[in-house]
């Protein structure tokens, strides 16, 4: 765990010494699970159950926010057996996914969201063609419901191929009156209006939290430590976490704006554990 400043440091003893009113929130991919070539197979980090159920009875809520679809990360992330054992506690569960579009709580256990936006059914007949015009037809498609995301790390030249659709697959996008989200050699196609800042502002109103720390590793997390900093100007406790993988090369788009940095889901998780410890 490395502190981009002393006052970053204060930052991390004052929301432990709040946990009670504060809420924890993170992303999912490269912040508790591995990034791996087969998104499907993004399993959550093997202590990570233990470690949320251990922390849950300390704070007021903890919040997956994420872009994949709700569904997966249950799955992936065995949230609805998490769930389960921290009945007891009384401390909820929240999953945001697609980017704030789909919620599930553990009090409800039912996904809540909206239609497919008007536009993604065309782009997604368009976009076969798009990827043969631009030497990426081994490109991974995975398609989301509400959002497509194109998938590189499994070509030759995986970065060489992202930054050769990136542009295309925002023309294309915007045609069709839709937004894309680039992420780390992921190029996702979906509705505008929502992102995790915005998610960010709602848990903090409707949970009335007085502290708030979101972990997250990428491009996509950018307006989710926006809004902590525009929280911060509110006088309330924030910490911004970045998971720092092996993948990024000692780099990443959130690591000069972080409070923390942490080594990948392995450094997620141990900080959370280090903040159960510290409240007890």
């Amino acid at each position: 765990m490395q502190f981009a400043s002393a006052e970053a440091e204060q930052k991390y003893a004052t929301l432990a010494a709040q946990l009670a009113e504060a809420v924890i929130a993170f992303d999912f991919d490269g912040t508790v699970s591995p990034i791996v070539e087969d998104p499907t197979q993004a399993h959550i980090h093997p202590d990570a159950a233990d470690v949320l159920i251990e922390l849950a009875p300390k704070v007021k809520a903890l919040a997956v926010v994420t872009g994949r679809p709700a569904r997966q990360v249950l799955a992936l992330g065995g949230l609805e057996e998490v769930a389960d054992r921290l009945a007891a506690s009384g401390t909820e569960l929240l999953v945001h996914g697609q980017y704030g579009n789909e919620h599930w709580t553990s009090s409800h256990r039912a996904i809540i969201g909206p239609r497919p936006p008007v536009g993604l059914a065309t782009f997604l007949r368009e976009l076969p063609k798009l990827l043969r015009d631009h030497g990426a037809s081994e490109a991974y498609v995975e398609e989301k419901g509400l959002a497509v995301a194109v998938h590189t790390r499994r070509v030759s030249d995986p970065q060489a191929t992202f930054e050769r659709l990136l542009e295309p697959m925002r023309a294309a996008a915007e045609a069709h009156d839709l937004t894309v989200e680039p992420g780390k050699q992921v190029i996702e196609v979906r509705a505008p209006g929502m992102d995790k800042g915005l998610v960010i502002d709602r848990l903090v109103d409707t949970l009335g939290a007085k502290a708030i720390l979101f972990a997250g590793d990428d491009l996509g997390d950018i307006e989710a430590f926006e809004a902590l900093d525009a929280w911060a100007a509110e006088g309330l406790v924030t910490l911004k976490v970045c998971s720092l993988s092996p993948s990024d090369a000692g780099e990443s788009a959130l690591q000069s704006l972080a409070d923390v940095v942490v080594d990948g889901p392995e450094g997620v998780i141990a900080l959370f554990r280090s903040l159960a410890h510290a409240s007890s």
